[in-house]
């Protein structure tokens, strides 16, 4: 800091001498007008390295930065895509159905987000009775779930050694019986699996 405050009041002082003998009209004032200034003495000049990329990186690393700007073209292809390749822009969809059930139009091969909705309030609605009916006790026996009018068509050698969970509430029209019901096939006993009805 002291070293740039000397450099400073040197050159404030070369200004000022300049002023004055610009103001007396001559190149340099007479003798008792001269300040003194500090000498500084440079250290003797040593031969210059070579440039090397190294010395100004140091153990840093360079980034690798774009040297032209991208043209008007690349960057609308980018930004709304090419019919040759992919169209980001947005488009009519081809692939909507009308759900036979709703009315509600979904993609073909999903299924209609109306209809699955009356579906998950259903089973929540199942869940929350089994929950009630049977708390946190561990599960051994086989849950029945039964809603309103289906014990009396079953008789009592039916419900022998199971859970029964019911609903006061009729069953939906859309909810059919079998939907609860276990399959009646054996597992298989292999885990090999022949394609058939190929022709």
């Amino acid at each position: 800091m002291a070293g740039s405050l000397l450099i400073r009041l040197n050159v404030a002082i070369q200004r000022l001498e300049l002023a004055i003998a610009s103001v007396l009209g001559r190149r340099f004032p007479p003798d008792g007008y001269c300040l003194a200034g500090v000498e500084v003495q440079n250290e003797p000049s040593l031969p210059k390295p070579a440039f090397s990329l190294k010395d100004i990186i140091g153990d840093g690393f360079l980034w690798g930065v774009p040297t032209a700007r991208r043209t008007i073209e690349k960057r609308m292809k980018r930004k709304y895509g090419h019919p040759d390749y992919v169209m980001k822009i947005l488009q009519p969809k081809k692939n909507i159905k009308t759900c036979s059930e709703c009315g509600d139009d979904h993609l073909i091969g999903v299924l209609c987000p109306t209809c699955y909705k009356k579906v998950i309030d259903e089973t929540k609605e199942m869940q929350d009775a089994i929950q009630k009916e049977l708390q946190l006790s561990p599960v051994e026996n086989e849950v029945v779930v039964l809603y309103e009018g289906e014990k009396a068509g079953k008789p009592d050698e039916f419900f022998e050694g199971k859970r029964i969970v019911e609903i006061p509430k009729p069953r939906p029209a859309w909810f059919s019986k079998n939907l609860l019901q276990q399959t009646t096939q054996q597992p298989a006993t292999t885990t090999d699996v022949k394609p058939s009805d190929l022709g």
